[in-house]
């Protein structure tokens, strides 16, 4: 059995801000949404940056695809 309690009014008034924090739930159709979505929000500090940067220069570039290298493209 459930045990219901009614609020007074004050306490309505002291939930209501509580109630109106809270986010509303998003829905996403891919886990590339969610990604994206959570990297716009996030702020990468400078020095992780760097290093990041410097990182991605080592990589070499893709190697192209075996139709491009046929047609010369």
């Amino acid at each position: 059995m459930k045990r219901q309690t009614k609020l007074t009014s004050q306490e309505q008034e002291q939930l209501a801000p509580v109630n109106s924090q809270q986010t509303s739930a998003r829905e996403f159709a891919s886990v590339e949404e969610i990604l994206q979505d959570d990297a716009q929000q996030t702020v990468v500090p400078p020095a992780i940056a760097k290093r990041l940067d410097r990182s991605v220069q080592d990589v070499p570039p893709p190697e192209r695809a075996w139709w491009q290298r046929l047609f010369r493209q």
